[in-house]
């Protein structure tokens, strides 16, 4: 197995990355090639971003969710991104700096150059569909210096913010903006759902009806515009199961009491459209 953390350094064009000792970063969860079985596969690769609201990055929601993608034999990253008190874009330049990177190496690292799709969790979730609505935009192709280099082949989104409006995880967009939470303009820019185009990748998202903490129709409301714009979307909603779920097994809630059991297929039907995206 290929496993090694990659510094993601900060464009001069962007918000500081952080305060402190904190580096953003790239962990490498890929199987490696072997003789006896294909020397030469590439793989989809998935770029994890964890979920916490623009404040922190949740341990649930990275190395465990990797470590479910690589038993099937498919790439995982996870990106250690900056959060509050970094402002946008710092984050989504972020993300654009570990998908090219994943591309410029594909040959040595193995990777399906065609097939790199961003997913995120919740704040993660948000920040991923934020990539894949304005990866082609003017304001991160003048930043990060990138053509095509950093596009993402597609978006899985799992109970993601989206919206900055009436739907609104108002904590992440505040943590996300800091003192420029209430700029129109920039509202309007990380709201997700207005900011789809003809360069936004597939989508697969999924959502519980009853998550009380991001509502489901930040889900709707992003599966809509991707319609609209004739965005081919696999969007699944469960029932019940609280915010947060993650995997929705022991492997990331030390007593799991059962909630939101049936949400964990998720992974499997991520997996199978990963496969064919």
């Amino acid at each position: 197995m290929i496993y090694k953390e990659i510094a993601i350094e900060p464009f001069a064009g962007s918000p500081a990355a952080s305060e402190g000792s904190f580096s953003p970063s790239l962990t490498l969860y890929f199987p490696d090639n072997s003789n006896e079985v294909d020397p030469l596969r590439k793989r989809p690769t998935v770029v994890i971003c964890p979920g916490g609201g623009y404040a922190f990055r949740s341990r649930r929601e990275a190395e465990p969710v990797a470590l479910a993608f690589i038993a099937h034999d498919l790439n995982a990253a996870v990106l250690e991104y900056s959060v509050a008190p970094a402002v946008f874009p710092a984050a989504l330049t972020e993300l654009a700096r570990a998908v090219a990177y994943l591309r410029q190496n594909s040959d040595e690292l193995h990777v399906d150059a065609d097939k790199i799709a961003v997913l995120g969790f919740s704040a993660g979730g948000h920040l991923a569909a934020n990539f894949g609505t304005l990866w082609d935009s003017a304001l991160v192709r003048d930043i990060t210096g990138f053509t095509d280099e950093h596009k993402p082949n597609g978006m899985i989104l799992c109970y993601p913010v989206i919206t900055s409006g009436l739907r609104a995880h108002r904590g992440s967009i505040d943590n996300l903006l800091g003192d420029r939470k209430d700029d129109p303009e920039l509202l309007e820019l990380v709201s997700c759902e207005k900011q789809v185009g003809p360069g936004t990748p597939p989508a697969f998202i999924w959502h519980t009806f009853d998550d009380g903490a991001v509502p489901i129709q930040n889900s709707l409301i992003m599966t809509q515009a991707l319609a609209d714009n004739g965005i081919n979307t696999e969007l699944h909603v469960f029932p019940h199961g609280p915010h947060g779920l993650s995997l929705a097994n022991e492997a990331v809630y030390g007593c799991f009491d059962g909630n939101g059991r049936d949400c964990q297929e998720w992974i499997d039907l991520a997996i199978r459209w990963l496969k064919n995206l």
